[in-house]
């Protein structure tokens, strides 16, 4: 009865999500789920590795130390080849037809009585996470930290998603790992509602895609509507989660679940996403 030093791969085993098989990082129930995994990895093994390598870490570490070598892992494959051979094979939009500065507020708060309402307005994107969203989030929520009257702080989207994800006119801009990484754990949306001592709740509706559900999965409870999509796609991209992912959404269920879903780059309805404990309720109308 050895220890297992588990490889600096994906160890993938047979049988039911989250049962009682620690050496495995994701486990799959059929021959078809096995190859469509393997394809996977096999497309971007860099990512895949670096992925499980993260949720072994972060699943015993605590919520800031999860999340700082979460940032250090996805600052480095911003710089891999597989994340740049993805990224010359996209035909990106350009933000020209409208600079940041004139686009409209990207976050609109409201303040009653000890609630603060936070919703994000981007919707003609689906609220894409950009810069200035993460700015204003990160202001509302340092606003929350500072302010002991807030009992409640609620987290919604306008439109017709909740956020469908990190700005994709975004993508490729850091040239330089480390202050990617330095910005990243300066001002990080999860980290903050993750520490809030009130209560927090975030309202889901749409498109929940990579940032979208890695964020408010940091919060006390989330409710969705029916309809709601649940993603990680970064993995094809040749990254990992880097919203907080890897750590919210392991608190949530599991390491070998997150895997799964990450590199599988599957969409999670509501009803599993409830089931697999994502998610707290689902509701037509969540608010």
């Amino acid at each position: 009865d050895g220890v297992f030093i588990p490889p600096n791969c994906p160890v993938i085993g047979l049988g039911k999500t989250n049962q009682a098989q620690p050496w495995a990082d994701l486990l799959v129930e059929t021959q078809d789920e096995l190859k469509i995994i393997v394809g996977a990895i096999t497309k971007q093994p860099v990512a895949s590795a670096t992925l499980v390598q993260v949720l072994r870490h972060n699943e015993k570490a605590t919520i800031p130390d999860g999340l700082l070598a979460e940032s250090l892992a996805y600052s480095t494959l911003q710089h891999s080849q597989g994340f740049l051979d993805w990224l010359a094979n996209q035909s990106r939009p350009h933000n020209t037809h409208q600079p940041p500065h004139a686009e409209a507020e990207p976050l609109l708060v409201h303040r009653h009585d000890d609630t603060l309402q936070l919703r994000l307005n981007r919707p003609g994107v689906h609220n894409a996470f950009n810069e200035n969203l993460k700015a204003a989030l990160c202001e509302a929520l340092s606003l929350a930290h500072e302010d002991t009257r807030i009992k409640q702080v609620t987290l919604a989207g306008e439109g017709p998603s909740f956020c469908a994800g990190g700005d994709l006119t975004e993508f490729g801009l850091a040239k330089d790992a480390g202050e990617a990484h330095q910005s990243r754990t300066s001002r990080h949306a999860g980290a903050l509602l993750a520490s809030l001592d009130c209560y927090t709740q975030a309202i889901l509706h749409g498109a929940c895609i990579g940032a979208g559900i890695e964020i408010p999965a940091f919060a006390d409870r989330l409710s969705a509507h029916p309809d709601t999509q649940f993603r990680l796609p970064e993995i094809a991209m040749g990254l990992i989660p880097g919203a907080g992912g890897t750590v919210s959404l392991l608190r949530r269920i599991g390491r070998q679940r997150t895997a799964l879903l990450a590199i599988s780059n599957r969409s999670l309805s509501a009803r599993t996403a409830l089931q697999w404990g994502l998610i707290d309720a689902i509701a037509v109308d969540p608010n």
